[in-house]
């Protein structure tokens, strides 16, 4: 199809959640980068539109037919203080349905100022943008869940943050844009009746299975808490850092959303901390998963009010679901640790095998990526810091344990490269690229994004992407570039 096939819901709940408007128009835009796999994905084909109706398009300057655009109303715990937020800068342009019925959320970042803009500009820099471009479209490639961009085009204006920058409105495609936030916002209203409207919202558009259930806030809470865990092991397991988990980055879809400082880990280090605005680490690498309980622990309190009558009651219902959360992360977390070194058992030995391997890679600061795919190789590791002793005894144990299990070697094999990426936008790289985008050159940002296509596969022409940074390419801090 040539043009998008909106069927707009977030428009019948109660208008409390979101302001009406359009995007502001840009005065002289032009295409950066256009995604045509995800276009195809979408049933959608641009090819027969000029590139001025493109561009038009993109930019905001021309509404499809169908689209109902709007900015939705949200609130959140932004490094544990609490604030009224919503789209300060992005425009819902409606919800588009794939030929296969999938909806999906069509929206401009960088769209101009909304009602809930606070003084910001509305505006969006080229670099982050073509940021979230790059490193959405990697984490779809390394199947973790996340929300995907569209296109990125520029404005035609200058906007300014530490210095003059050109602008850039990305387009955004996501399941849906419901957040941990848009929950406490709801709560704010207080008013039981419009927190029902978006459990009942919620749930049918992302947990229909649940429709039925006695308790549909209860088993709400405990779906999203299973989607949550998920994710959280999935970036553990590539090792990415998202930067800023506060609630109103938290999508009740499961995907991952919202890509500011975000970063990679090189160097196996749990404290690693790369935004320049998480001073105190709140949101480093390890503390994911408990960060990641702490927005459930909001989002459970925003459900009190409908979980039951009984207020004290309701609070019980919350803590036992909230209490299995850690359990249920650290069984997810285990089996995918596991299959990063091929075993398939969660016996005693395996798990011990795991745990000394990473204490043993945070000691010698091994690379997080490349240690666990030269473990994928036939032959024992060479040089440092494989010469150690201490790997070599654990190296030792790990094969023992991969010639005692059931299953052939090959699936153990298998296993571990379908886990382990060979390739991934390494900080240095991303921050190269964006650097040159933002001076005109795209070349680079496309080259990136072709080696990050097929991040399982272990190609020569892969080699430039994956050695870590050298001391003086090394990026100490990523920024929000809001």
């Amino acid at each position: 199809m040539t043009a998008f096939n909106f069927d707009n819901t977030y428009v019948h709940l109660p208008m409390t959640f979101y302001s009406k408007l359009s995007p502001v128009p840009a005065p002289k835009p032009e295409m950066v980068i256009l995604n045509a796999p995800l276009a195809t994905d979408m049933g959608l084909d641009f090819s027969s539109m000029s590139p001025d109706a493109q561009v038009a398009l993109f930019a905001g300057n021309r509404i499809p037919d169908g689209a109902e655009s709007l900015a939705q109303a949200y609130a959140g715990h932004q490094f544990g203080h609490f604030t009224m937020l919503g789209d300060g800068r992005a425009i819902l342009l409606g919800e588009h349905l794939t030929p296969t019925g999938q909806r999906l959320d069509v929206q401009f970042k960088g769209s101009g100022r909304t009602p809930y803009s606070r003084g910001g500009d509305g505006r969006a820099a080229i670099g982050p943008m073509l940021r979230e471009y790059l490193i959405s479209e990697a984490m779809h490639a390394l199947n973790v869940p996340t929300t995907r961009s569209l296109a990125v085009v520029t404005s035609g204006e200058t906007v300014h943050r530490e210095t003059d920058l050109p602008g850039a409105i990305l387009t955004r495609i996501a399941s849906s844009h419901i957040r941990v936030g848009t929950f406490q916002y709801a709560a704010m209203q207080q008013d039981n009746g419009i927190l029902k409207s978006l459990v009942d919202y919620t749930i049918e558009r992302h947990y229909p299975s649940i429709g039925e259930e006695k308790n549909k806030p209860l088993s709400l809470l405990e779906a999203v808490m299973e989607k949550q865990a998920d994710l959280i092991t999935q970036w553990m397991r590539v090792g990415f850092i998202h930067g800023v988990m506060n609630t109103d980055n938290v999508a009740l879809s499961g995907e991952t959303i919202d890509y500011g400082p975000c970063a990679f880990m090189d160097a196996y280090d749990p404290g690693t901390v790369f935004s320049s605005i998480d001073h105190r680490g709140r949101y480093a690498y390890a503390n994911q998963p408990n960060i990641a309980q702490w927005n459930l622990a909001r989002f459970a309190e925003t459900l009190l009010p409908i979980l039951d009558n009984d207020t004290e009651k309701a609070t019980e219902m919350a803590e036992e679901a909230l209490h299995g959360f850690e359990a249920l992360y650290k069984d997810k977390w285990f089996a995918m640790m596991r299959s990063k070194l091929g075993l398939f058992s969660d016996r005693t030995e395996n798990k011990s095998l795991v745990t000394d391997l990473l204490e043993w890679m945070h000691e010698v600061g091994a690379d997080y990526i490349n240690t666990f795919r030269d473990l994928t190789e036939d032959e024992l590791p060479q040089g440092e810091p494989y010469d150690k002793k201490t790997f070599k005894e654990w190296h030792t144990r790990w094969q023992a344990q991969l010639s005692q299990a059931t299953e052939p070697l090959e699936s153990s094999v298998s296993l571990m490269r379908a886990n382990n990426p060979s390739v991934i936008p390494r900080n240095h790289k991303v921050e190269q690229v964006l650097d040159a985008a933002t001076n005109g050159d795209i070349q680079p940002l496309e080259d990136l994004l072709a080696a990050l296509q097929e991040p399982y596969e272990n190609r020569t022409d892969l080699n430039p992407y994956q050695s870590p940074p050298k001391p003086e390419e090394k990026v100490h801090q990523t920024f929000c570039g809001t």
